[in-house]
C-alpha cells in the first residue's frame, strides 16, 4: 500500500470512527433525554425516579401575579355586585307571545308551563334587573315586563317579592319596578361617557334562567345603533350575553354599572347595553314620576361621510348634518335649515351625529342651548330653547311608489312627478314634487342609499320641481341630493363613479 493510500485509509477510518462515536453520543443523549421525561418514550424504574427528581418549570412570577390579580378582581366584583342583581320572573298571556329580539331571538328566557287549561294560557319567562335604590327600586328592560300579568323579583339571598311597574320607557327599552323592601344593596352608576373601548367589563344576570351568572369581556364599541328602538346609543361588548341577561348590569372593574344589557345578535357573540348615563337618568325619572321628559330640538340628522363633507365644502367629517327641520319646532324657531352642520352644543364638540343626540338628551326640557352651526362654509351661533320630545317622534318606514315613470339609466333610478294620489299613498305632506319610483339593484342610486318612494326635494341646493330638473342636475355625473322619507330627510351624493 502506498503511503498516500495508507494515509487515505487511516483518514477514512478515523472519519468512520468519528461518525460512529458521534452516533453513539447522540443516541446516548437521546436516551438520557428520554429518561428525563422529555420524550414519549419512558424508561422504567430509574427514569421515573429521575423525572420525579427534576423540579417543575416555574411560572414567571410577574405573569402569574398579574393573572392572579385580574382573577381576584373579577371574583371581588362578582361578590360585591351579585347581591344587587335580581332575577325577574314573569307570566305573560300566551296569545301575546314572548317579546322577540334581533333576528327572532328572545330577549328573556321563557317557556310554557303547566298541564291544566288555565296554565296552558300562560307563558313563564325570566329576565334580570339591578337594584339602584335601597328603598326597593329595580331597573330592568321594558321588554322583560311588557305585557306581564305577574312579576316576581327574586333576590340573591332567596327572598322573593311581588313587584309592580312604576313606569316604562319603550323609547329606550327601560322599566322601573317597585318591591316592598328597604335597606337593599343598591349599585351606583359609572360615567359611561368616560368608558374606553378595550377596557374589561363584566355582565351579571340570569341567562336561560340560571341565576347569578357572570361573564367577562371587553367594551367593544360605543355609540352603536341597531334600529330597534327610538333612541339608541348602545355600548357593544363581547362579554357573553344570552336570553335572560336582559335588564342585568354591565359593570366595570370598580363594580359600577356601565350599562344595562338589552340586546343580542343571535349566535354572533355580540351584545349591546344601554349606557349607564342614559339608564340612570331614565331610571330616576321613572321612579319619581312614572314618566320621562326629554329635551328635543326638532331636527333629523345624519353622519357626515367624506363624500358629503366634500360636497358641502368641509375638510373633515366632524359634525351632524341636519336633514330636516320640524315645522314650528325649536330648531325652526331658531332659524336652523336643512344642510346646516351642527358642530358644537354649548361647550361640547359634536364629532359624530350621535354626540348631538347625547348632548341634547342631557339638557332639561325648556333649557336654552347654543349651537355652533356651519352654513355655506361659515360658522354662526344659534340659540335654541328646547321643547319636550313628542312621544310619536318616530314614524313608520318608507312605502313603495306606484308605477314606474321615466328613467335615468346611467344612475339606475326611475322618476315620476309626485301626484296627490302617490303622496297620499306614501303619507307624504312635504314640499317635494318628484318621487323615485324604482331603484335598480347594484346601481349608483342603490349605493347612494336611495329607495323607491323617496322624494327628492333639491339637488345641489336647487329645488327639484320636475324629473327633468333632477336629470339636468345630474348632467355632470354627480349631484348632492336632499331626500325625504316618512321617517325624516337626509342628504346623499349620487354619482356615476
Amino acid at each position: 500500500m502506498y503511503p498516500t493510500q495508507q494515509k487515505y485509509s487511516l483518514t477514512r477510518r478515523s472519519r468512520l470512527f468519528g461518525v460512529a462515536l458521534l452516533g453513539w453520543v447522540a443516541l446516548a443523549g437521546m436516551l438520557t433525554y428520554s429518561y428525563a421525561g422529555a420524550s414519549p418514550i419512558q424508561a422504567p424504574g430509574a427514569a421515573a425516579a429521575a423525572a420525579a427528581a427534576l423540579p417543575a418549570t416555574p411560572v414567571p412570577s410577574v405573569g402569574r401575579s398579574s393573572a392572579q390579580q385580574l382573577s381576584d378582581t373579577f371574583a371581588d366584583v362578582a361578590a360585591r355586585v351579585s347581591p344587587s342583581v335580581v332575577t325577574i320572573k314573569v307570566e305573560v298571556k300566551r296569545e301575546l307571545q314572548a317579546p322577540q329580539g334581533m333576528f327572532g331571538m328572545p330577549f328573556f328566557h321563557g317557556q310554557g308551563q303547566g298541564q291544566g287549561q288555565d296554565e296552558q294560557q300562560r307563558v313563564k319567562g325570566s329576565g334580570s334587573g339591578v337594584i339602584f335604590r335601597a328603598d326597593g327600586a329595580v331597573l330592568t328592560n321594558n321588554h322583560v315586563v311588557e305585557h306581564a300579568t305577574r312579576i316576581d323579583v327574586v333576590l340573591k339571598d332567596g327572598r322573593s317579592f311581588r313587584a309592580k311597574v312604576t313606569g316604562t320607557d319603550p323609547a329606550v327599552d327601560l322599566a322601573v319596578l317597585k318591591i316592598d323592601a328597604t335597606g337593599l344593596p343598591a349599585l351606583s352608576f359609572a360615567d359611561s361617557s368616560k368608558a374606553r373601548v378595550g377596557e374589561w367589563v363584566l355582565a351579571i344576570g340570569a341567562p336561560f334562567g340560571l341565576d347569578y351568572t357572570l361573564t367577562a369581556g371587553v367594551l367593544s364599541a360605543k355609540g352603536r345603533g341597531m334600529g330597534a328602538n327610538e333612541i339608541e346609543d348602545y355600548l357593544q361588548t363581547d362579554a357573553s350575553i344570552n336570553p335572560g341577561n336582559s335588564g342585568g348590569p354591565l359593570v366595570d372593574l370598580d363594580g359600577h354599572v356601565l350599562g344595562i344589557n338589552t340586546m343580542i345578535i343571535g349566535g354572533s357573540g355580540i351584545g349591546f347595553a344601554i349606557p349607564g348615563n342614559l339608564a340612570r337618568q331614565v331610571g330616576e325619572q321613572l321612579w319619581s314620576s312614572g314618566t320621562v321628559h326629554r329635551a328635543w330640538l326638532g331636527v333629523s340628522f345624519q353622519e357626515l361621510s367624506p363624500e358629503l363633507a366634500d360636497s358641502l365644502g368641509k375638510h373633515d367629517t366632524h359634525g351632524a348634518l341636519v336633514g330636516s327641520v320640524v315645522d314650528k319646532g325649536p330648531a325652526a324657531r331658531a332659524g336652523l335649515r336643512p344642510g346646516d352642520i351642527i358642530e358644537r352644543v354649548d361647550q361640547d364638540d359634536v364629532v359624530q351625529g350621535k354626540d348631538l343626540l347625547r348632548d341634547v338628551l342631557k339638557k332639561p326640557v325648556g333649557s336654552e342651548v347654543a349651537l355652533l352651526v356651519r352654513r355655506d362654509g361659515k360658522l354662526q351661533t344659534l340659540k335654541v330653547k328646547t321643547d319636550e320630545r313628542p312621544s310619536d317622534a318616530r314614524h313608520a318606514g318608507n312605502a313603495a311608489a306606484g308605477e314606474n315613470g321615466g328613467s335615468e339609466a346611467h344612475f339606475g333610478l326611475s322618476l315620476q312627478a309626485l301626484t296627490p294620489e302617490i303622496a297620499s299613498q306614501l303619507g307624504y305632506q312635504g314640499p317635494g314634487k318628484v318621487v323615485i319610483s324604482a331603484v335598480q339593484p347594484g346601481s349608483p342610486a342603490e349605493e347612494a342609499g336611495l329607495h323607491a318612494g323617496d322624494v327628492v326635494v333639491d339637488a345641489d341646493h336647487h329645488s327639484v320641481q320636475t324629473p327633468d330638473d333632477l336629470v339636468k342636475a345630474l348632467a355632470d355625473g354627480k349631484a348632492l341630493l336632499r331626500v325625504e322619507r316618512r321617517d325624516g330627510s337626509f342628504f346623499t351624493v349620487l354619482s356615476k363613479e
